[in-house]
C-alpha cells in the first residue's frame, strides 16, 4: 500500500472540525499554531460555518479540491461513509482516531474492524489507527496529530513510529528531540508497524528510525525493512514492551499482537544490527545522539576527556563496566599531551586534562586537537555537567575551543558527544549550539555508557558478514511428537552433521553378534520414540565391553524399561562404539511462533541448566554468525584453550552449528524443537561427536 498520499499529501481535510477540545479541535489548533500555508487544509463540518475564524464545508464533496488525506475525527459509525465519500475526491490516506474496534475486545468491535480493513482495500486508502493519535510530519508541515503540546520548532531528522501516542507526545514533549515524522499507528490495523518502518527507511529526510513497538505482527515484513535498513547503514531503535510475563500480557491485550520469545526478538534485532532499547528516555536519547552526530565513528574506540580526577574515574568505571573500549595514546600523543597540560596532570585514557585547559579556548582546542588526531582514537567524549545557569565561564571557552577544531578539520572531524555527570536542567543556549555544530549531550554516565555500547556495536556490525534473511514457517496446531534417537541423527546426517555410525539391535542375537565385530567400548540405548529420558527407565548401559556384557546389558534394558514404560513401542537397542570425552556443547532449536527456527549453543550436559550460558540467533547462518555466537559465551576460552588445555575444533563446531541450521532452516514448517546434548568438541581437527539428538516435529 502506497503511504504517499497518508504522509505526505499535498490536501488535507479535517473532518470534524471543532473549537472544542478533543480530536477534531486539537487537530485544528495545531494546524493553526504550525501551519502558515493552510491553502489546501480544509475544514468540514455539516453544521458550522467557521472554526476559529476559518470557512467550514459541509462535507467532503462540496471540497473544490482533490483530497489526499482526510483526518477523521467524528465517531466510529461514520468512518466507513466518510471513506467512500473522500475516495470519490481521489482520497488515498486517512486518519481515524475513533475507537470501538477490535481493541475493546466485544464481537461487535471485531466485526468493525474486519468491515474497515474491507472497505480500506476495497478504497485502496492507506488508513492510519484506528484509535491513534494521528502523526506529524515535520519536513512538509503535515499536522494531523490531535495531541497539544507548547509550540517550538521540532524539525530534524528522527522518524519516530509509534504504538502509543502518548509516548509520541512525551518524545514530542522533550525539549532536545527533532523530527522528520513523528507517527502515532495506533491498532495498525491497515497499515501497519513494519509499513510504517519500511517508509522510514526509505525516507531521505529521516536520519534515525526510532520506534516504539508492542508486537511484530508481519514477520517477514519486520526482516526485510530491518535487512533494507542494514544494507543502508541506517539505524534503527527499537523499544519493545513485552519483556516481563506481565508486561507481555499487557502487551498483547493492548494490540492483539503474536507472542514471540523475548529472547528471540533480541536475537532478530542482533541479527540485524538494530539497537533495542530498555526505556523511554533511553530511546530519546539514543536517537537524538545519533541523529545530532554529522557521522559516526570509524572505529568504535573512544577518548574520555575530563576536568577532574573523580569524573575521569567515573568514565573509566562506567565506561568498562559497559565494554567501551579506550586505547591507549600513542607515544607521540602523550608526549604532545606532556607539553599542553599542567605539569601536575598525567595523560591516559580516559584523560584527566585539569581544569585549567577549559578557561582558554585555544588550549582546550590544542588538546582536544591532539587527543582526536590519535590514529587509536575513533570518537571523543567531553566531560561537563551543563548547568541551566552558566555561573562557571568554562563552557564558553570549551565551547569556542570544541567549535574551532570541527570548522577546522571539517569531514574529517571525528564525531564528538558531550557527557554530564548529573542530571540537571541543561542550559539551553549551549545545547543548541552544540547541536548546531553536531555534538549532542548524553544523559548522564550510566545511560550514556549504554548508549555508546550500543553505537560502539552499531559501527562494528558488518552486514556482509551476515545472512539477512528469517526462516519464518507456516503456522500450525500445537501438537507433536517426537523422533527416536536414531530417526534424529539419521535426519541431522542427511545436512552434514557428524552423526556417529550405529545398528538398532531389534534382538539379543543382533546386539551380541554387534559386539563381537566392535572390541571398542560401546554404549547401548533403549530406541523409542515414546521413550525421550531414557535414563529414567534404566534405558542407557555404558562402557559395554564384549559379547557376554552385551547380552548382559541388552537383557536388563528390556527387562526395566518394558517394566517401567510397557506402553512404549520399542524398536530395538541403540549400539553405538562410546565417543571420547571432550568439551561439552549443546546445540538446540526452538521454532518461534513469530520468527522461526532460533539456533541456541551453550554449555552442554547438566551446565547449560547451571550456568545458562547460551547464546541465540536466528536461522538460517554463515560459519561467521555460528562463530560470533560461540564468542559471545563466557565459555569460549574453553574451546579456545584454556590454561594449557588444547584449543577445541571450533571450525567444526560451527559447521555443525551451520549444518544444525541448514536443518532447521529447510524444516521450518514442520520442526517444532532440536536438541543435540552433548555434543562433544575434540582438539583441533579432530572434529566434535554427537552423543544424544533428539527432533520434535509439529502436526498439521
Amino acid at each position: 500500500m502506497n503511504l504517499t498520499k497518508l504522509l505526505k499529501p499535498q490536501s488535507v481535510a479535517v473532518i470534524g472540525a471543532s473549537e472544542k477540545e478533543g480530536f477534531g479541535g486539537d487537530v485544528c489548533r495545531n494546524i493553526l499554531t504550525y501551519v502558515e500555508d493552510r491553502s489546501r487544509v480544509y475544514f468540514i463540518h455539516p453544521k458550522r460555518e467557521t472554526v476559529f475564524g476559518v470557512p467550514c464545508y459541509k462535507s467532503v464533496t462540496d471540497v473544490p479540491d482533490t483530497v489526499d488525506l482526510m483526518v477523521i475525527c467524528t465517531s466510529q459509525k461514520t468512518v466507513i461513509p466518510l471513506l467512500r465519500e473522500g475516495a470519490a475526491k481521489g482520497c488515498g490516506g486517512a486518519v481515524v482516531f475513533a475507537s470501538g474496534y477490535g481493541e475493546v475486545g466485544t464481537e461487535e468491535g471485531r466485526q468493525n474492524e474486519a468491515e474497515l480493513i474491507a472497505a480500506a482495500k476495497e478504497l485502496d486508502i492507506a488508513v492510519m489507527g484506528p484509535n491513534c493519535a494521528g502523526f506529524v510530519n515535520y519536513i512538509d508541515n503535515v499536522q494531523a496529530f490531535a495531541f497539544i503540546s507548547a509550540k517550538r520548532d521540532r524539525k530534524g531528522s528522527v522518524g519516530v513510529v509509534s504504538q502509543s501516542g502518548q509516548l509520541c507526545l512525551s518524545m514530542m514533549d522533550d525539549p532536545g528531540m527533532r523530527f522528520s515524522y513523528s507517527i502515532s499507528a495506533g491498532n495498525g490495523k491497515i497499515v501497519q508497524m513494519e509499513d510504517y518502518m519500511d517508509f522510514l527507511v526509505d525516507d531521505e529526510d529521516t536520519k534515525v528510525v526510532s520506534v516504539y513497538i508492542e508486537g511484530v505482527k508481519n514477520a517477514d515484513k519486520f526482516a526485510a525493512v530491518l535487512k533494507k535498513a542494514a544494507e543502508k547503514r541506517k539505524p534503527v531503535v527499537i523499544l519493545k514492551a513485552g519483556r516481563s510475563e506481565k508486561g507481555g500480557a499487557i502487551a498483547a491485550s493492548h494490540t492483539g499482537s503474536l507472542s514471540g520469545s523475548d529472547a528471540s526478538f533480541d536475537a532478530v534485532l542482533k541479527k540485524f544490527g538494530a539497537i533495542r532499547v530498555d526505556d523511554l528516555e533511553e530511546l530519546i536519547a539514543m536517537s537524538l545522539m545519533l541523529s545530532t552526530l554529522r557521522k559516526f565513528p570509524d572505529k568504535a574506540m573512544f577518548a574520555s576527556m575530563n576536568l577532574s580526577g573523580g569524573e575521569t574515574g567515573i568514565c573509566a568505571d562506567v565506561g568498562s563496566l559497559n565494554g567501551i573500549v579506550y586505547p591507549d595514546f600513542t607515544e607521540e600523543t602523550l608526549e604532545k599531551l606532556r607539553e599542553q597540560l599542567p605539569s601536575y596532570a598525567s595523560p591516559n585514557n580516559p584523560l584527566d586534562m585539569t581544569a585549567s585547559l577549559s578557561y582558554d579556548a585555544d588550549l582546550y582546542a590544542g588538546a582536544l586537537r591532539t587527543v582526536m588526531d590519535d590514529p587509536n582514537i575513533g570518537m571523543v567524549l567531553i566531560g561537563y555537567t551543563l548547568l541551566l545557569e552558566v555561573a562557571d565561564p568554562a563552557i564558553h571557552y570549551m565551547y569556542e575551543g570544541i567549535e574551532k577544531v570541527i570548522k577546522e578539520k571539517g569531514d574529517n572531524c571525528k564525531p564528538i558527544a558531550m557527557i554530564p555527570f548529573a542530571e540537571n536542567t541543561r542550559n539551553p543556549e549551549y545545547q543548541e549550539k552544540l547541536f548546531n555544530i553536531g555534538v549532542p549531550i548524553l544523559p548522564p554516565p550510566v545511560y550514556a555508557f549504554k548508549m555508546l555500547r550500543h553505537l560502539a556495536d552499531f559501527v562494528n556490525y558488518n552486514a556482509d558478514d551476515k545472512t539477512l534473511e528469517l526462516a519464518v514457517g507456516k503456522s500450525v496446531g500445537k501438537d507433536s511428537y517426537a523422533l527416536s534417537e536414531h530417526d534424529s541423527k539419521v535426519e541431522l546426517g542427511k545436512f552434514g552433521v557428524a552423526v556417529p555410525n550405529e545398528v538398532i539391535a531389534a534382538s539379543m542375537e543382533e546386539a551380541v553378534r554387534f559386539a563381537e565385530n566392535n572390541p571398542e567400548a560401546l554404549v547401548m540405548k533403549i530406541e523409542s520414540a515414546d521413550i525421550l529420558h531414557k535414563s529414567d527407565v534404566g534405558g542407557v548401559k555404558l562402557n559395554i565391553h564384549g559379547t557376554q556384557e552385551a547380552k548382559i546389558a541388552y537383557e536388563e534394558i528390556m527387562e526395566s524399561v518394558t517394566s517401567k514404560r510397557p506402553d512404549a513401542k520399542i524398536n530395538g537397542i541403540l549400539m553405538v562404539p562410546m565417543l571420547k570425552s571432550g568439551v561439552e556443547m549443546i546445540i538446540g532449536v526452538n521454532n518461534d511462533p513469530q520468527f522461526g527456527p532460533m539456533i541456541m549453543v551453550g554449555m552442554g550436559g547438566v551446565f547449560v541448566e547451571v550456568f545458562k550460558d547460551v547464546a541465540l540467533y536466528p536461522a538460517p547462518m554463515g560459519e561467521k554468525e555460528a562463530m560470533a555466537m560461540l564468542k559471545s559465551l563466557k565459555a569460549f576460552k574453553l574451546l579456545n584453550g584454556y590454561r594449557g588445555t588444547k584449543k577445541c575444533d571450533i571450525d567444526a563446531l560451527c559447521k555443525t552449528i551451520v549444518a544444525v541450521s541448514q536443518y532447521a532452516s529447510a524444516n521450518r514448517d514442520t520442526l517444532k524443537e532440536l536438541d543435540i546434548n552433548p555434543l562433544f568438541v575434540y582438539p583441533e581437527g579432530e572434529g566434535v561427536g554427537v552423543a544424544d539428538a533428539l527432533i520434535v516435529k509439529k502436526t498439521d
